[in-house]
């Protein structure tokens, strides 16, 4: 992360998952989660003001919404082995926890807010340009959420809006599984993730990609 630690136990606890909360004294990193995300969006936010000057909020909203979502913390966390990091019950370690993308964004997450608290804002908004700088430098044009695209999409042909529909609620409360399909006339398809949105989305996106330009 390019910082030594004046309080390692803030990284152990950023690195540590719910389910090995407990074990040797040690929290979970929910709680570095949630201030590192609020971190993480500020930090972003200046960023993006800051390279884009003349664009306004309808432009750099989905720009941040894009930079700060899980699948973008998650390639961050894969490409410098986050998950072999993380601390991991041995259950949930043989069902592949740690190596699941919103796991994954969610330690990056508390690796900022351990940082931050460690440290400060400076540090963590080196941190943040440095691991997200390529993601700023191939948006060339302002991304579109892909159930806004879809919905463009449809509506240029003249068909009914995407529909969406739950096809299987599964896991825990604390760990929920949605696997959602989403149809646009004869189309469809479906994806699964922790979230009823992001399952949405990631099935919108896997249509977009079946569908004539």
């Amino acid at each position: 992360m390019g910082h030594v630690f004046q309080r390692p136990a803030l990284l152990v606890e950023a690195l540590t998952h719910r389910s090995a909360a407990g074990a040797k004294g040690v929290g979970s990193n929910e709680r570095l989660e949630f201030i590192g995300d609020r971190v993480l969006g500020l930090v972003v936010a200046e960023w993006l003001i800051e390279r884009f000057p003349s664009e306004q909020e309808g432009k750099l909203g989905p720009r941040l919404a894009a930079l700060v979502s899980k699948p973008s913390l998650a390639a961050v966390a894969e490409e410098h082995l986050v998950g072999s990091m993380l601390s991991v019950a041995p259950g949930e370690a043989k069902r592949g926890v740690s190596t699941q993308a919103n796991v994954l964004a969610d330690a990056v997450e508390a690796m900022i807010g351990a940082l931050y608290l460690d440290a400060g804002l400076e540090p963590a908004k080196i941190f943040v340009r440095r691991v997200l700088a390529q993601a700023v430098e191939e948006q060339a044009a302002p991304p579109k959420d892909p159930k806004t695209a879809l919905q463009e999409w449809a509506l240029k042909r003249a068909l009914p809006l995407p529909h969406y529909q739950i096809l299987e609620r599964s896991g825990p409360s604390h760990a929920p599984k949605f696997v959602v399909e989403v149809s646009v006339g004869d189309a469809s398809a479906s994806a699964a993730a922790g979230a009823k949105r992001a399952a949405e989305q990631e099935a919108a996106r896997d249509l977009l990609r079946k569908l004539p330009e």
